[in-house]
């Protein structure tokens, strides 16, 4: 969610076309000033013509072209105990010719392509270029910067720092990027793992962002370039913004499936396919085109991500309305992302100038937002788990309303037939029928009559042995059956019944006919049924009052 949040928009513009993350904070500023190249131009005249420089007017000003750029004064003594480095941002750029200048006339060359760039790529897509030791100082630094696109400007973030401070800084960049790493690894693991048991759509949404979001913070970081030292640096950038759509494109999938249905009406859920079509073609277009356009796609690219924003907006606002029992947490997973995003996005675009702490919000946007959610995921499940559990319940009690006599608690007739066609094994049936009960609702009236028959059923559930079914089957007729093997004396029935004080002390019997045999099936049922029935007629027409068993079929 940069799920988006953004999840994606964590990870906001793609760092190396910016400053880099140890680029702020290693060693000591250095200042530079452009001049836009022409023919003729020498490397050796221009080290000593400083004042042809142009150091007023913003770099990103001057558009794509090729460069020359000069150093202020340095002054430092690079040594084989103490060597020193530039350091500075990746660009977009064909190529890039270091020119330094020692005090004692010594000019050092160091040429890379966009080919062979990607070698000097530091942890923070930082280029390091390593000065040559020498007896004398370092008075200036050249460059000479081809095909440059400047998106962001034409040498950015230069620095000079010790090597020391150098490995300091990828140690520390190498920590971070890695704590990042396994943070991802580790919550999309886990709801991968999750996933695979509850299958949630959220859950998958949130391992694919996961996924590209570890795979951008590869290419953006510069790990990508330690892993291929040979990688084109032009292709690591480009992978460098497909991913981030793809990560952002996910997190807003992410979103999509985490709120709930009544959030989305049919405007935003058009927005949001809308959107994440725009962020894949975007991001697939630019790899296609950025060697020859990088400049016309750049805006293009930032201007889908002031998209996303009103998007994710949008969704927030309408969870708001629809009264989303999510909003609160997203809105804490989102809140930095989003702001992170704004500020990239502006910069990008140049409405802002960039700075070395907006580029450096991605790492923090990216892990902040990726652990609220995991967050989120695991508060969705609890109340996923909650409205099962009520829904279970409510199921179950309606099961039961839905095959229990709601007079006596006992099963109705088609639950006793469901539960008792099929029983393995002689079965016996017991048919209990009351005597003369429309004299005792005459008596009694029909509340009487009802408890009358709560009473009856309850004696029933009592004498029941284990494993056999009790049913209300009419009016005022019962049945029982159970194995032959645990079948209940129907007279100790009748003389609890006898013994049993029923409402006003009112006397009430009961005649009970059986019959045994099978019950594998309907008809099994039928002719047990028909043989049971006759036994009780036979015990009515005998007095009632007693019980009378069918023979058992040879």
């Amino acid at each position: 969610m940069k799920a988006v949040a953004f999840v994606t928009m964590l990870t906001g513009m793609p760092a190396a076309q910016a400053s880099g993350y140890g680029a702020g904070q290693v060693g000591r500023p250095l200042a530079v000033c452009t001049l836009a190249a022409q023919p003729g131009d020498q490397a050796s005249q221009l080290m000593r013509q400083p004042d042809r420089f142009d150091c007023t007017t913003q770099q990103r000003d001057l558009g794509p072209g090729t460069f020359w750029a000069i150093s202020a004064p340095i002054g430092q003594r690079s040594s084989v105990e103490t060597p020193l480095t530039l350091r500075m941002s990746s660009l977009w750029q064909d190529g890039v010719d270091l020119y330094v200048l020692y005090a004692d006339g010594h000019v050092a060359v160091m040429r890379d392509r966009h080919t062979t760039y990607s070698r000097r790529i530091q942890l923070g897509a930082i280029v390091e270029y390593p000065l040559p030791p020498r007896a004398a100082p370092v008075e200036r630094l050249l460059w000479h910067v081809e095909g440059a696109a400047n998106l962001r400007g034409i040498v950015v973030g230069a620095r000079i720092a010790t090597a020391q401070q150098s490995a300091r800084s990828n140690l520390a960049m190498a920590a971070i990027y890695a704590g990042f790493a396994g943070l991802a690894i580790a919550l999309m693991i886990y709801n991968l793992a999750l996933w695979a048991s509850l299958r949630y759509p959220f859950q998958l949404a949130y391992c694919v962002m996961m996924l590209m979001l570890i795979c951008y913070a590869a290419t953006s970081s510069g790990a990508l370039a330690w892993a291929f030292p040979g990688i084109d640096n032009h292709l690591r950038l480009r992978l460098n913004y497909l991913l981030l759509t793809y990560a952002c494109a996910a997190a807003l999938l992410f979103a999509r499936a985490f709120f709930e249905e009544h959030v989305f009406g049919r405007r935003l859920r058009l927005a949001i396919q809308l959107t994440v079509a725009a962020l894949v073609t975007v991001g697939t277009a630019f790899v296609l085109i950025a060697p020859s356009g990088v400049r016309y796609a750049d805006p293009v690219f930032s201007s889908v991500f002031l998209g996303v924003l009103i998007t994710v907006s949008a969704t927030l606002w309408r969870a708001w309305r629809s009264r989303s029992n999510y909003l609160w947490i997203f809105a804490i997973a989102w809140a930095l992302p989003i702001f992170a995003a704004s500020v990239r996005v502006f910069a990008n675009l140049g409405w802002i100038e960039w700075h070395f702490w907006v580029d450096n919000s991605t790492i923090l946007a990216m892990g902040t937002e990726a652990l609220i959610s995991s967050i989120a995921i695991a508060y969705r499940i609890r109340l996923l788990s909650r409205e099962r559990d009520e829904a279970i319940a409510a199921e179950t009690v309606a099961r039961r309303l839905a095959d229990t006599d709601p007079l006596t608690g006992l099963l109705n007739r088609r639950a006793f037939l469901a539960a008792a066609i099929g029983r393995q094994g002689p079965q016996t049936l017991l048919l209990l029928d009351l005597d003369h009960f429309k004299q005792v609702n005459d008596t009694l009236g029909h509340d009487g009559g009802d408890e009358v028959l709560r009473v009856v059923a309850r004696s029933l559930r009592n004498l029941a042995p284990r494993g056999a079914l009790v049913a209300r089957v009419g009016g005022e007729e019962f049945a029982m059956i159970c194995g032959i093997g645990a079948s209940l004396d129907p007279n100790a029935l009748l003389v609890r019944l006898r013994a049993t004080r029923m409402p006003f002390d009112l006397r009430v019997t009961a005649s009970v006919g059986t019959a045994t045999g099978p019950l594998l099936d309907e008809p099994d049922w039928k002719a047990l049924y028909r043989a049971a029935d006759a036994a009780l007629f036979a015990a009515k027409a005998a007095g009632r009052d007693r019980v009378r068993a069918a023979p058992i079929a040879a």
